[in-house]
């Protein structure tokens, strides 16, 4: 039996390809922001700011969407909280990291890496909240008499 597809994998689609145009808007105009306030340190580092929020953004959506390839199966739940868990694990260290990494870098402004990552983050919120209000859900997913998947209403394979 095929399995299903569930209903939010459309919309965590619709949220992170409207986040990766974000990243890429908080990007461009911080680089020119931070290129007129810095000059090219201050470019370099809005362009720093906005890779890390787009990352962080698409890990948590890239691991539900993951996640979601095992809808239907019995083991679906495990599944899906291990990867979506495991996704946070990863992005709290690459975070980290990725803070160590840039501390202290001489071509790093601080207030514009700074305010590069905060309205990324923000428009990534933002985003997510328009595209869940916007979009419709279903509360329940029903088989009807003659679906594909079950034609006689067994819940057996024939």
């Amino acid at each position: 039996m095929p399995r299903s597809v569930p209903t939010s994998t459309r919309i965590l689609r619709a949220a992170t390809t409207w986040g990766a145009v974000a990243a890429i808007g908080v990007a461009v105009i911080g680089g020119v922001i931070g290129f007129l306030i810095a000059g090219a340190d201050g470019a370099f580092s809005a362009f720093a700011g906005a890779a890390i929020a787009a990352l962080l953004m698409l890990l948590t959506s890239g691991s539900i969407l993951i996640a979601n390839r095992w809808f239907g199966d019995a083991l679906y739940v495990p599944i899906f909280f291990g990867i979506v868990l495991g996704g946070w694990i990863v992005k709290l260290v690459l975070f980290i990291a990725a803070m160590l990494l840039l501390r202290g870098q001489p071509w790093i402004e601080p207030g514009i890496f700074f305010a590069a990552v905060v309205v990324g983050v923000l428009a990534s919120l933002a985003i997510d909240a328009i595209t869940l209000l916007k979009m419709r859900l279903p509360y329940v997913e029903v088989a009807l008499p003659g679906d594909e998947d079950d034609s006689d209403g067994d819940g057996a394979k024939d």
